[in-house]
């Protein structure tokens, strides 16, 4: 019979290998559907992982996509690591994403047609701090209440996105744009911008400060004490508050750091390949960048790169919309189960999978 054997501690080879044969699993599992579509699933796989990059009809326009896609998953994932390593999970980064967009845009265009440096420098700031108080609505009612911020930051999703379609509709429309709902394009207007930094290769502002956090959220879980207490705090949150841990300050943090992160990518998002505040800006970073962590196992290391993954899957999911005429629901069902395959497979990290032999009393 088989049975399942509590590990004395994690596995470090299953811990790495996990990701990988999740990603392989996925492929197969993934296949077969696009078979049961009716597609051919070698066509559709090749498609999705190896055009984008490799095909020279389709990489002179996907390969910069890349990082135009892989920046804000990138960004956002970053701050949930941090709180999922702590056990706070922040559901709503696609709300914070939203609100950083308008809080940002709304100071933008407030002080147009004025011509400074220094707005666009005030735009980014507006954005980290409009997705850092929308955090703020969950966290301050986690530590006050002790309400589930699971399903307060989920609901406040809803709540930003009814805020965007007001924007949209309402006190950021373009009052030039004929009353079409959608704000002013930002990415025409220079200083509004968030432009190409380096041409041909996608990489904007919101690149560089995906980048950015990957090597701050990298020294701060392994050579400062707080990311010793957000570490001890995801294991043993016993231990971290006989360590004298302020958990509620940490829940804080933790959303807080999300929330501005979530709110920045939004704003290079608006200023940048988005252009504009729009009834459908939210496209959905937030939920695919709880996947992307994950993916990751929560490293910042790994996050880059299971970003980049993720966001070659998007480009290659809309190439075989396009080439095979695979329909969008299904490419969001491919990618949903590379989380749930991985989360599955997870269970070789902690537990290990024996053959024993039933005893013949």
């Amino acid at each position: 019979m088989i049975a399942i054997v509590k590990r004395p501690e994690p596995s470090k080879f299953w811990t790495i290998a996990t990701p990988v044969f999740a990603v392989l699993l996925t492929m197969i599992l993934g296949g077969l559907l696009f078979a049961a579509m009716g597609k051919d699933p070698v066509a559709a796989i090749r498609t999705i992982f190896w055009d984008p990059l490799f095909n020279d009809q389709f990489a002179a326009y996907s390969r910069p996509q890349l990082l135009v896609k892989a920046g804000p998953l990138i960004l956002i994932a970053i701050g949930l690591s941090l709180g999922f390593k702590a056990g706070i999970w922040n559901i709503g980064a696609e709300g914070q994403y939203i609100m950083g967009a308008i809080a940002g845009a709304s100071v933008g265009l407030a002080l147009y047609p004025l011509d400074a440096w220094w707005i666009f420098p005030l735009m980014v700031i507006a954005g980290a701090i409009g997705g850092f108080l929308w955090a703020m609505i969950p966290a301050l009612l986690k530590t006050r209440f002790n309400t589930n911020e699971i399903l307060v930051s989920l609901m406040l999703v809803y709540v930003a996105e009814q805020i965007l379609a007001s924007a949209a509709l309402g006190f950021l429309r373009n009052p030039e744009g004929n009353g079409f709902p959608g704000s002013r394009n930002m990415s025409q207007i220079p200083w509004l911008s968030n432009p190409e930094l380096i041409p041909g290769t996608g990489a904007h502002w919101g690149v560089v400060a995906a980048l950015g956090a990957v090597v701050a959220a990298y020294v701060l879980l392994n050579k400062h004490m707080l990311g010793f207490q957000i570490r001890l705090t995801g294991e043993s949150p016993r231990a971290a508050r006989f360590a004298g841990v302020k958990d509620r300050l940490l829940v804080v943090f933790c959303l807080g750091t999300a929330g501005a992160l979530a709110g920045l990518a939004g704003l290079f998002e608006v200023t940048g390949p988005a252009g504009q505040i729009s009834i459908d800006f939210g496209a959905g970073y937030g939920f695919t960048a709880i996947i992307v962590a994950f993916l990751g196992r929560l490293n910042p290391i790994g996050i880059l790169l299971a970003g980049l993954l993720l966001a070659l899957t998007f480009i290659g999911g809309e190439l075989a919309q396009f080439m095979l005429g695979l329909p969008s629901a299904a490419i969001q069902v491919f990618q949903g189960m590379l989380l749930m395959i991985l989360l599955a497979m997870d269970i070789l990290v902690n537990y290990r999978v024996m053959i024993v032999k039933k005893e013949v009393s």
